[in-house]
């Protein structure tokens, strides 16, 4: 293979960006498949932090359900993602549950 075409297949297999990876698959900001992809990301990211809120608090799913009146059932779906968490849910699991406090913001 010629030095030219060895530089053009480099050219092509050029790596890319998380961010051009999602443009490429998702669409661009703004567009509806992309902000669902940003919205169920966001989601993913609130059962992990109340998994490592959990953890650092040295309890089990079991002791976290206990306290906020649910089954450690639900407590694995909402930190497995599988399961929509109302904002009161969140505010009893973080702050009765874990005894912490919920910050939300919000970008316009």
């Amino acid at each position: 293979m010629s030095i030219l075409k060895k530089k053009e297949r480099a050219n092509n297999m050029k790596t890319k960006s998380w961010s051009e990876i999602k443009d490429n698959v998702y669409g661009k900001k703004g567009t509806e498949r992309r902000d669902e992809l940003e919205r169920d990301f966001e989601a993913f990211k609130i059962g992990l932090l109340l998994r490592q809120a959990r953890e650092e608090k040295h309890l089990t799913q079991t002791e976290l359900a206990e306290r906020v009146g649910k089954k450690r059932t639900y407590i694995s779906r909402v930190e497995n993602n599988s399961s929509n968490l109302t904002l009161k849910t969140l505010y009893d699991i973080v702050e009765k549950g874990l005894g912490g406090k919920v910050k939300i913001q919000i970008e316009l």
